[in-house]
């Protein structure tokens, strides 16, 4: 057995949610949770889920957690999306970890507006998740 893991392809919930991924604009995000509720099936576990087997293909960066905090080992790869796109960021104070900024999510965060398909062609505006 290899020691490489190979996922194999992506089910049908998997390209759903890389589609949606591919739909969020630059410079915006959406939570694992809201991607969860765009679909209308999941959680926020899935949709991590399936960005960590599949996500690299996708602009990953742009779905966060709910408190906007980068994604822990990929700080760095994802500011530098952010900084490239001009996502909205908060300073980080002195107590955090590394003084790595977050996402402004009030500034940042997608509803989904503007983009064809979703349940209801909202995402969830700050329902929760992530």
């Amino acid at each position: 057995m290899s020691e490489e893991h190979d996922p194999g392809a992506p089910g049908e919930y998997a390209e759903r949610v890389l589609d949606t991924v591919d739909l969020i604009p630059a410079g915006r995000v959406m939570t694992y949770g809201d991607v969860a509720e765009w679909l209308d099936e999941g959680g926020p576990r899935q949709v991590g889920r399936v960005l960590s087997l599949y996500g690299s293909g996708v602009p990953w960066w742009r779905v966060v957690r709910a408190d906007g905090a980068l994604l822990p080992g990929h700080e760095f790869a994802a500011l530098a999306e952010y900084l490239a796109e001009g996502t909205p960021l908060r300073r980080s104070g002195p107590a955090a970890d590394g003084h790595v900024p977050r996402v402004d999510m009030r500034r940042a965060r997608w509803d989904g507006r503007g983009a064809g398909g979703g349940a209801d062609g909202e995402a969830g505006g700050g329902a929760g998740g992530g």
